[in-house]
């Protein structure tokens, strides 16, 4: 169990997932549960048939080891399958039942998504099982469900129904859950404008050997009133990007300028949903503050920096839509809106590792200041950080009307002239 989940009290941390969840639209009023089992074997689990947008600590339900209930409601009625798969699996902390649009969508069709879509959904998603349809609440869907978890797996799709995932802490079950179903999407997002192209398991494997070593650690830590300004922003950034599902609680990299090539950068293995000042990692000298991981993009970012002076602020991170484009070997056509070009210009797409390439952050000019890696990210750059966030923006709702033109007949760009007098009005 993470330190956050044995500091924070499992009704607390129920609220604040089902919150979460229910904000981002991945579950309704009367859909999904919740479930944490604690230290003492008791099961702390959402209530039966209460509003999910308005739940507080009250209205969470004790089951204690003894099967006594404690709270004023009745637990889940979905309750049986939680117990079911905690008594077949002591290492599960921790389960989320939900109905997340995408993975119902696949649970329809009878199929699994196929998470070598992006390097870090596999690890975090495990193996995936599929269990058969069963009456909801009952013990036969208990069964099934169980029958799946006792193959050492983390992630069920339920047949017509939704998904269940089990993790070692909360948190674990909520970074999975989300990775699932940003998964599920950018593949249906994918196949509306062309068809999905998967990394190999050899890829996800070259690419993790690539990580970059750590950084030295500085000697000496200096937070001017300007360095504390940069963190203030950077988190604004972050919080409105994980906000609008920009960015998923695990994935997602700001940075920003400090003075010369000294720089801020987000951290890893924090959330970005609730990630504090005190979190931000200062670069400085090519090292790194004291006790603290930066991002494992740390050196790219540090690479674009020194190759591009005028590049003040750097977001990697993997909005779904733009990503649709990112997994198919789509042309990601932003002439076809000039507000668009005139803030990202031409977006190129380029093949996936070539970001480990020694030139890779030299593509990045004034009139390129944004591209996407294949199967792995976008890399949105600007001079302030509003700036930045705002060209992501711009690219996010660009590819979203892009995707949603496709079904309706051939996407017509500005033609050569139309763009060049943009270019003259837009561009001086």
């Amino acid at each position: 169990m993470s330190m956050e989940s044995k500091l924070v009290h499992p009704a607390n941390q129920i609220v604040d997932t089902i919150s979460r969840i229910y904000k981002a639209g991945l579950t309704t009023t009367s859909g999904g549960n919740i479930s944490i089992k604690d230290e003492e074997g008791n099961i702390w689990v959402t209530p039966s048939a209460v509003d999910k947008g308005s739940l507080t600590i009250e209205d969470i339900v004790c089951v204690k080891a003894n099967g006594s209930i404690l709270g004023k409601h009745k637990p889940s009625s979905e309750f049986p399958f939680h117990k079911a798969i905690y008594d077949i699996r002591p290492d599960i902390k921790a389960i989320i039942h939900a109905h997340p649009p995408a993975l119902v969508s696949f649970s329809i069709v009878r199929q699994i998504p196929n998470t070598n879509i992006i390097p870090q959904a596999k690890k975090i998603c495990g193996k995936i099982a599929y269990a058969k349809y069963a009456l909801p609440g009952s013990k036969l869907l208990g069964e099934y469900i169980a029958e799946e978890f006792k193959k050492d797996i983390m992630a069920v799709i339920m047949e017509n129904h939704g998904t269940v995932l089990g993790g070692t802490s909360l948190q674990d079950a909520y970074i999975r859950f989300e990775a699932l179903e940003f998964s599920a999407r950018t593949i249906i997002g994918a196949k509306t404008i062309g068809e999905p192209v998967y990394l190999s398991d050899k890829q996800i494997e070259t690419f993790d050997s690539k990580m970059p070593d750590e950084l030295p650690e500085l000697k000496k830590i200096e937070h001017n009133s300007d360095e504390l300004r940069i963190r203030e922003d950077i988190i604004k950034i972050v919080s409105r990007a994980y906000t609008q599902g920009l960015m998923i609680s695990s994935y997602g990299t700001v940075s920003a300028r400090w003075h010369d090539n000294d720089f801020l950068i987000t951290p890893r293995n924090v959330c970005r949903c609730n990630m504090q000042i005190s979190d931000i990692v200062q670069i400085k000298n090519g090292h790194k503050e004291p006790g603290k991981l930066p991002s494992r993009a740390v050196k790219l970012h540090k690479a674009i920096y020194e190759a591009n002076p005028e590049i003040n602020s750097i977001i990697l991170t993997q909005a779904p839509n733009i990503m649709a484009f990112g997994v198919s070997q789509e042309e990601f056509d932003v002439r076809t809106i000039p507000e668009s070009w005139i803030f990202l210009q031409d977006v190129s797409i380029v093949p996936f590792g070539k970001q480990f390439e020694e030139n890779f952050a030299k593509k990045f000019t004034n009139t390129s200041p944004a591209l996407i890696i294949q199967n792995d990210s976008v890399i949105v750059t600007g001079d302030k950080l509003l700036q930045t966030f705002d060209r992501l923006e711009v690219a996010e709702f660009s590819a979203k009307s892009l995707i949603m033109a496709k079904p309706l007949g051939e996407l017509v760009p500005i033609n050569p002239e139309q763009i060049e007098d943009l270019r003259k009005n837009f561009l001086k």
